[in-house]
């Protein structure tokens, strides 16, 4: 099976003169967790706080760094409503939100609430 990608921000990052986490991405992981058979679709990359994010860049350009992101693979499906953006070609979802609406139309997981 080919592999999305998705780029988190690490765990108990330091900014801002303290350790912090990405509610976003902590979505993401609480997802991961609840229906851990997702991990197998994915390959998980984690990305610094700081940008330029020189793994993301090289996929979608400097303006498209958010975290969480998940790059869908080439032969991956595409669903209406979910949030999908193209750069250069290459199609991504940059929110938790969206990403978890996308879930449930490919693997038929429970809507995100408020989708």
């Amino acid at each position: 099976m080919s592999k999305d990608e998705l780029f988190l921000l690490p765990p108990g990052f330091e900014d801002n003169s303290r350790r912090e986490y990405c509610p976003e991405c902590a979505e993401m992981w609480g997802l991961l967790s609840w229906f851990p058979a997702l991990k197998e679709s994915l390959e998980i990359t984690y990305v610094p706080i700081d940008k330029p994010r020189a793994a993301m860049s090289e996929i979608l350009g400097d303006k498209n760094q958010n975290a969480p992101t998940l790059v869908l693979h080439a032969d991956s499906p595409e669903y209406e409503d979910c949030g999908i953006m193209r750069y250069r070609g290459q199609r991504f979802i940059n929110n938790a939100r969206d990403i978890g609406q996308y879930y449930a139309k490919r693997f038929g997981l429970p809507v995100p609430r408020g989708s």
